[in-house]
């Protein structure tokens, strides 16, 4: 498909394709092995508000990836949202130690961008807590539906429930499972194993002075 064409429409082909594949043989199972212990710093109580739905001009959203968005308030106010209940496959990013892109990460990062290109109205529902790297943790819906669930039905998304529990709002998170449970298993590796595997290869490349593609 050309990247030419439309996020809205880029998003709808990918969430149709995607939900019809089989699944691959070498899919795991719907739910990720443990994921090993990170030494992480204390999250901080959110100071904006939360425990509510707060609108949102849509075209002041802009999306980062497949979980990860940025609403500018203002030209100095800057709120990174970590969308809570999904973990996408990683897009590029090399000042975090990602240099190459998962299987999946592009077309994660489509559907998000098509979805909210295709809303009218969006809506915050911020956790009481920020993230370990001071990121607004929420969840984000989109003419009132919620966009972790819908990411999840895409089979562009693993759930995050099980892993980080339902951060303070249970009847989101359990709308994440339910998703997950009838998508079934998915057609890429876990994002986090990814992670570790790139964190590795990044420390290695830097090692030996090797520089991924521009």
């Amino acid at each position: 498909m050309s990247r030419r064409l439309a996020p809205l429409v880029l998003a709808a082909a990918l969430a149709s394709a995607v939900a019809a594949r089989p699944a691959l043989a070498q899919a795991p199972a719907s739910r990720a092995p443990a994921r090993p212990a990170e030494a992480r710093p204390e999250p901080k109580a959110q100071p904006r508000p939360h425990g509510l739905r707060v609108p949102v001009d849509p075209s002041r959203v802009r999306v980062d990836d497949g979980d990860t968005v940025v609403v500018r308030w203002s030209k100095d106010d800057l709120e990174t949202v970590r969308i809570l209940g999904i973990d996408t496959p990683e897009t590029r990013h090399l000042e975090h130690d990602l240099p190459y892109a998962q299987a999946f990460g592009p077309e994660a990062r489509a559907f998000a961008q098509g979805a909210f290109a295709a809303t009218t109205q969006v809506e915050l529902l911020r956790s009481s807590t920020l993230d370990p790297y001071g990121r607004t943790l929420g969840y984000l819906f989109l003419n009132g539906r919620n966009y972790s669930v819908l990411a999840v039905r895409a089979r562009l998304a693993a759930e995050s429930v099980t892993f980080y529990g339902d951060n303070g709002l249970p009847a989101e998170a359990a709308d994440v499972l339910a998703a997950a449970k009838a998508a079934g298993p998915l057609p890429f590796e876990p994002p986090h194993a990814f992670r570790a595997r790139m964190r590795e290869l990044s420390k290695w490349m830097k090692e030996t002075g090797l520089e991924a593609e521009k």
